[in-house]
């Protein structure tokens, strides 16, 4: 049995915490840079390249993409040969967000309790889900999410007599009431079906696959293209400011669910839809 040693876990997210802060995911970058050299509309396109300009700053720099650093959202796949030792694990995961945001000068945005408002001074705790997974390796994924997005996302319990274009309305009328305050373009994730706190994990995991990686369904993957298209009809555009770029993305993972429902979360990531991850 292979053993993982809580130090190493500690280390990775710290790691990991500061590179997803400070370097955009590749295929995101390129979409940015690709859009920016094909919106129609000049002040668009202006923004777009000033977001790549900055992008590209933060990365030479080695400076956060974005002044929210966000709260550090953290998926485990843990094979089930592995073994943790030296400690607690989930106790590790947050040493290594405290780790990270001190190291690497990223803003704390968590309170401890959400109404009495009072910052915990190291941005922790991390929301941490751990899948148990074959083999005897570790996974670790970490995405800072940001609240100026995340306050724009959306769940609604749908009956089963809604279908494929209550749920493309649904999308396309969230990004519309939310307009700039985002930050777009954006990439949504959007979780269908599973229960109500499903569809939402649902919705935040498809945010962390690659842009250029379609569902493998033919019938979701034309469903992700549809949204999108139709979003970027709204003219809501770069940062709000009009033009054919409001989304790069639009990410569907779907489950089972009960007969009775039809549960639907749009979870809207910014145009800095941050994500790193790691094996060991």
């Amino acid at each position: 049995m292979k053993e993982i040693h809580v130090t190493q876990i500690e280390r990775t997210i710290a790691e990991l915490c500061i590179r997803a802060n400070r370097i955009l995911p590749a295929d995101l970058a390129a979409c940015i840079r690709n859009c920016a050299q094909t919106e129609p509309n000049a002040r668009a396109a202006e923004t777009l390249r000033l977001l790549e300009e900055n992008r590209r700053a933060a990365e030479e720099m080695s400076i956060p993409i974005c002044q929210d650093t966000g709260m550090a959202v953290v998926f485990a796949e843990l094979g089930q040969d592995a073994h943790i030792v030296g400690g607690g694990f989930a106790e590790a995961v947050n040493r290594g967000v405290a780790r990270g945001y001190s190291e690497g000068c990223l803003r704390r945005s968590v309170v401890a309790d959400p109404l009495r408002r009072e910052n915990t001074g190291d941005n922790t705790p991390a929301v941490l889900y751990t899948e148990l997974t074959h083999g005897d390796s570790l996974r670790l994924t970490v995405c800072p999410k940001g609240f100026g997005s995340e306050n724009m996302s959306a769940l609604r319990m749908f009956t089963p007599a809604a279908g494929r274009d209550d749920i493309v309305r649904f999308s396309v009328d969230t990004v519309t009431k939310a307009g700039g305050n985002p930050c777009p373009p954006l990439v949504l994730g959007v979780g269908i079906g599973s229960t109500f706190e499903g569809c939402a994990l649902l919705a935040k995991r498809a945010l962390c696959r690659p842009l250029g990686e379609r569902n493998p369904d033919p019938y979701y993957c034309a469903l992700e293209e549809e949204i999108l298209a139709r979003v970027n009809e709204t003219g809501v555009g770069p940062q709000g400011l009009g033009g054919s770029t409001t989304a790069l993305a639009v990410n569907v993972l779907a489950a089972p669910t009960h007969i009775a429902g039809l549960p639907v979360a749009i979870n809207v990531g910014c145009h800095v839809t941050r994500h790193a991850a790691a094996i060991l």
